[in-house]
């Protein structure tokens, strides 16, 4: 996506094995990032256009899959509705392959309008990683945005969600998360889940860093919002979706739990905009059981057509759902 983030990082971490990700376990551990320079960058989300690759359409053979031990977590600054279980993959995941996987959410449908490639994915890493594209089978409809810098468009956004009454995730950076206080604690305030889009938001994806600082990417940003805004953040957006095995073993690693999606358009460069009647008609036409969307607050399209949407997805018999 187009955003904004840390031209120059230095990582400097000063410790062997990492012993673990959680914000609370680093004694032995010290990791410092010293960002330089704010860059807007035209990079986009890759994997957010409808076009199928073969590789897409051959994921989500049937696959064993092991899942980490869902352990109760007390959380701070936050009210009981939002805290959450944390399952933790405890692997080696330094061993794992650092392989990309390319995919795309497709244009192949199943018999329920589901697309193909997000259900065969989630079959295959879903339990093993604790990682979405789509959700439960049932009418509900969950609602992401991402915010890599801010547009002028995400109080708008807040009010119509307000207005209809539901809940989205908001997916931050950290510059994000620094510059715009107000909206953050907006989203926090108005019962809405912040989750994590990254540091820096590297354009190779997590794959073209190191292990070590794929984890500082999870830990200075959950520090500086647990310590900003007294919340914890427990979901994460890969930067353009790109992902291997590791970098989700990573993510559940460090507490996290992925979040893909399975829908997504054209909508992140402000430049050039697709015709809000035809964005909604698009929308609309692909609405399935457990659809994660995922929208981009830069866009004017969005910002526009989103109580249009919420109201034609409701006359539909569907119930947007808050994500917990």
């Amino acid at each position: 996506m187009k955003a904004k983030f840390m031209l120059a990082v230095s990582v400097i971490v000063t410790a062997g094995l990492v012993t673990g990700c959680g914000i609370f376990d680093n004694e032995e551990e010290t990791t410092t990032v010293v960002a330089d320079e704010i860059k807007e960058t035209g990079t986009s989300d890759e994997n957010l256009t409808d076009s199928t690759s073969e590789e897409t359409t051959t994921v989500g053979g049937e696959e064993e899959t092991t899942t980490g031990e869902a352990e109760e977590t007390t959380t701070l600054g936050q009210s009981e509705e939002n805290s959450h279980e944390k399952a933790t993959y405890e692997g080696d995941i330094y061993s794992i392959s650092n392989d990309k996987i390319t995919w795309g959410v497709g244009t192949q449908i199943n018999a329920d309008n589901r697309p193909v490639a997000p259900v065969n994915l989630q079959d295959t890493y879903g339990s093993k990683y604790d990682v979405d594209w789509i959700k439960e089978d049932e009418k509900v409809i969950y609602l992401t945005f991402d915010e890599g810098y801010e547009n002028g468009y995400t109080s708008q956004i807040l009010d119509t969600l307000k207005e209809k009454n539901v809940k989205a995730v908001f997916f931050i950076t950290m510059p994000y998360a620094k510059s715009e206080q107000e909206l953050v604690r907006r989203m926090i305030d108005e019962g809405h889940v912040v989750g994590s889009h990254s540091v820096t938001h590297p354009s190779g994806g997590m794959m073209s860093l190191s292990v070590d600082e794929q984890i500082n990417e999870y830990k200075e940003l959950h520090q500086y919002v647990l310590d900003t805004y007294g919340y914890e953040m427990w979901l994460f957006r890969p930067p353009t979706g790109a992902f291997s095995e590791q970098t989700l073993a990573v993510s559940n690693y460090c507490g996290y739990r992925s979040v893909m999606w399975s829908f997504a358009y054209a909508d992140w460069d402000p430049a050039n905009q697709m015709e809000v009647g035809k964005a909604l008609d698009n929308a609309v036409t692909k609405l399935h059981n457990g659809a994660v969307y995922l929208l981009h607050a830069v866009s004017k399209t969005n910002t526009e057509m989103l109580g249009d949407f919420i109201d034609q997805t409701r006359e539909k018999g569907f119930e947007f759902k808050k994500y917990d």
